[in-house]
């Protein structure tokens, strides 16, 4: 509702949260559907936690692509992986939906991953609380009518 609101539609917004979604909104606002892949940090926390040697890193973008250390190579893994993901998903819903597409990025770490890529037309951090402030104003409309 939020990006429908601020950008008109044929969106895709992803959200990086917990999980990784990609909603799709039609020209007229409604929601098509989308795609949910795990969130960043899942990737993380799974190599730590299924193998004994590897430690728990925090996603930032490594220095290089190829790592020359344990951490650097984890990073990298995912940090280039998720680009790649990203492309890939939005390169498919656009071929799907055959039209152009404007790409919205919110969520805690839509600002690192739109480092590297051309690919988002907006980061905007405050989407989710902007869409609760529209959605509390329509129901205070409705109240009153």
């Amino acid at each position: 509702m939020a990006a429908y609101d601020r950008h008109g539609g044929d969106l895709i917004v992803i959200d990086f949260g917990t999980a990784t979604t990609f909603d799709v909104v039609d020209t007229d606002g409604a929601y098509i559907g989308g795609v949910i892949a795990p969130g960043v940090n899942l990737p993380l926390e799974a190599l730590h936690m299924a193998t004994a040697s590897l430690p728990y890193v925090d996603v930032s973008k490594p220095a290089r692509v190829i790592g020359t250390n344990t951490v650097a190579c984890m990073q990298s893994g995912v940090y280039w992986g998720y680009i790649g993901l990203i492309e890939g998903i939005l390169r498919e819903v656009r071929k799907e939906r055959d039209r152009p597409m404007r790409v919205i990025a919110t969520g805690g770490l839509a600002s690192l991953f739109a480092q590297d890529t051309a690919l988002f037309d907006s980061v905007e951090d405050d989407l989710t609380m902007y869409g609760l402030v529209l959605i509390n104003r329509y129901n205070k409309e409705l109240e009153t009518v």
